[in-house]
Formats: C-alpha cells, structure tokens, sequence
C-alpha cells in the first residue's frame, strides 16, 4: 500500500464490479470525444460527465463516468464493469490515432455515503498524488466515490453495500445496464438527458444523426420510470390493465427503472402480476 495515501482513503470500502477503462496518449481526448455521446472536448481537465457509446443504430452499448485527468488521460468508470470488452471493441476504431485503450487493474473503485472531502459537481479532487475523489451525490442523497491504487481501500465482501450503491443509481435515475440490455434501448428512452449523457450538438459520433434527429424531431415517446416492485428482472414486463406497457431495463433489489411512454394512464401498474409504484426520482446527479 502506498504511503503517501489520504489518512481517511482506506476508510472507503471498494465497490467490488466497477471497472476503470484508461484512454492514454496525444490523441486520447479526440478519440474519445469522437465515439462517445457527450462532448468530451469541452470538458475542462480533472473535471467529469456522464457519457455512453453508442451503436451506429443509436442504441446505448455502456454508460459510464467520463473523467478528463489531464491533456493526455481519460478514465471511465465502469459501474457494471466490461473493461476488457469495452477497450476490445473500442480498438477497431483507433486507426492511427495515438491512444492507447488499457483496463487499469492497478486501480481500484470505492465509494460511502459521505459528502466529499473535497470533490464538488463535475470537479475531481486529486487526493495527495495517489487518486481522486469525485462527488457523486447530491444534497439529498450525498456519496463520495474514490479511485486510487488497487490495494489502497478496505475490503468489503458485504453485498450489501454494493446492492444499496446500486439502488441510489437507480433513485438518481441513472440506468445499470446488464449484458441482455445492451443495445435495446436509445439515450433518450433511458433518460440520460437528466444527467447530461449525450450531446445533440457536438460532431459525429456512432448514433449520433439518431439521437440529434429524435431529439429536433420530437420523436421522444418513451422515458425512464422509478418504481418499486418485488421479484422484478431485467427483460419484465410492465403492465396496465391486463395490457403490456413498457419494459424493466434495471433493477437493483425491489428497485426498478423502466422504459415508458411519457403519458400514461392513471391506473395502477403490475409486474409480473405485483403491484409497482411508482416513485420520483432523487434530483442531483446531472453533470
């Protein structure tokens, strides 16, 4: 463990699934800004955002923080990991561009239910040289997410904190996507407009004359929907009255975030026969 670590940094309890996938190089900014939805340029450096890849058909294939570290060093956070996939996948595209796509092993994720010490919207805190602290939470709900050497954070086999992290996604409206959802859904159907997940206004980028021409067109139909419902999986179906209405892409214990229409009536809603209600979302996240 290294000794110029944070006094409080092995506090925080690592967030066994998350991955780091590290975009290193002159060209590690333009690579991402060109594939992924958000508009990585404007991003000042050790600042973040929410971001996703697309496929060329518009559909979500990861969602993901989005840190710009420096110039040179991009880091996405991988909440539902896929590292090695992700850069695999990413490669085909490098071409001559100078990047090189690494998923960080040496690093480590953990998060607690804390305000950051130091971190504070879309700004990264460096933490001593050895990570960075981002703020990941708001007022209402605030959490502390940390990154620093693989070995630096105290273990945490309890599932239970990981099942909690996972439900204060989905409160905050922010979609953990498992692999049989990859590709079934389009940003806007999962609603990462809330978090500042896409850029309608930026260059090219896979999906993007889908996503820009749902978004001018007003072609938006359906959105996300918390709701809490016993025994749910990814893949339900939503019901009202008797017919099928929408579809659970997220779940996280008895939480559930589905893909709606935006007008619905007002009878009650079932899956797989249980009742779901429906619940607000925490405000906050959007960076």
């Amino acid at each position: 463990m290294p000794d110029n670590l944070p006094p409080t940094f092995v506090a925080y309890p690592r967030l066994h699934g998350h991955q780091l996938l590290g975009l290193s190089g002159p060209d590690a900014t333009v690579f991402a800004h060109s594939q992924f939805s958000s508009d990585v340029s404007a991003l000042p450096p050790l600042h973040w955002q929410w971001s996703s890849w697309l496929s060329a058909k518009g559909r979500v294939r990861a969602v993901f923080q989005l840190l710009r570290l420096n110039e040179t060093e991009v880091l996405l956070v991988l909440a539902d990991g896929g590292a090695e996939a992700l850069a695999a996948e990413l490669q085909r595209f490098v071409f001559r561009r100078k990047v090189k796509l690494e998923w960080r092993q040496d690093l480590a994720v953990a998060g607690a239910f804390t305000a950051p010490e130091a971190a504070s919207g879309a700004a990264i805190a460096e933490l001593g040289g050895a990570g960075w602290e981002l703020d990941l939470g708001s007022d209402e709900l605030p959490r502390t997410l940390r990154i620093g050497p693989a070995g630096a954070f105290a273990a945490d086999d309890d599932a239970s904190l990981a099942l909690a992290w996972r439900q204060a996604d989905l409160r905050f409206g922010l979609p953990r996507l498992e692999t049989s959802q990859h590709e079934a859904w389009t940003p806007q159907q999962l609603g990462l407009d809330r978090l500042n997940g896409y850029s309608v206004k930026k260059g090219c980028y896979p999906g993007q004359e889908i996503v820009a021409r749902t978004h001018f067109l007003g072609k938006a139909k359906r959105s996300l929907q918390l709701l809490q419902a016993p025994l749910v999986a990814a893949g339900d179906s939503v019901e009202q009255d008797g017919n099928a209405l929408g579809t659970v892409a997220s779940v996280a214990g008895d939480l559930a975030l589905a893909v709606l229409p935006l007008e619905t009536a007002d009878s009650p809603l079932s899956i797989r026969g249980q009742p779901a209600r429906p619940l607000p979302f925490v405000p906050g996240l959007a960076r």
